[in-house]
C-alpha cells in the first residue's frame, strides 16, 4: 500500500493499483468511519492503509451516493455495491475486526471518466 499525493484513475481503478474494470475498478472509505471501526475495536481511529482501499473521503456521506455519479478531481465515479470486509480483517485488527468493518468498510465504484486525482480534491455528485 502507497499513500501518493496524486493518482490516475483509468477505467481499471487507480493506475499501479491491482485494480480491475466494472463495478469494483475503485474503493472509497469515508474518513469518519476509521473512527467509528476503530472504537468497535476499543482503540482508536484505524489506519486506512489496513482496509487497503483506494480514496479515504470525508465531509460526504458515501451511502447516500449508491447509483449516482461522483466527480473526484478529474474523474467520474459511479458507486455501485458495498465494500464488504474479508476474513482477513479478524487477522489485521483483531478479534471482532471483521464484525467492525461490516457497513463500515466502504463503496465500490465504476469508473464512468478517467482522470487525475489529488489530495484535497472535492468529493462532489455530479447529479
Amino acid at each position: 500500500m502507497e499513500i501518493v499525493d496524486v493518482a490516475m484513475i483509468s477505467t481499471s481503478g487507480l493506475d499501479g493499483d491491482r485494480g480491475r474494470s466494472g463495478k469494483r475498478a475503485v474503493t472509497l472509505i469515508q474518513q469518519e468511519h476509521l473512527a467509528a471501526i476503530g472504537s468497535y475495536l476499543g482503540q482508536g481511529a484505524v489506519a486506512p492503509e489496513i482496509l487497503r482501499r483506494n480514496l479515504v473521503v470525508s465531509g460526504i456521506n458515501l451511502a447516500a451516493l449508491k447509483g449516482r455519479e461522483v466527480q473526484v478531481g478529474e474523474a467520474i465515479l459511479r458507486f455501485t455495491v458495498i465494500c464488504a470486509p474479508c476474513s482477513r480483517m479478524e487477522e489485521a485488527l483483531g478479534k471482532g475486526g471483521y464484525s467492525a468493518v461490516r457497513g463500515h468498510g466502504g463503496w465500490c465504484a465504476e469508473v464512468v471518466q478517467p482522470g487525475r486525482v489529488r489530495l484535497g480534491d472535492a468529493v462532489q455528485p455530479v447529479d
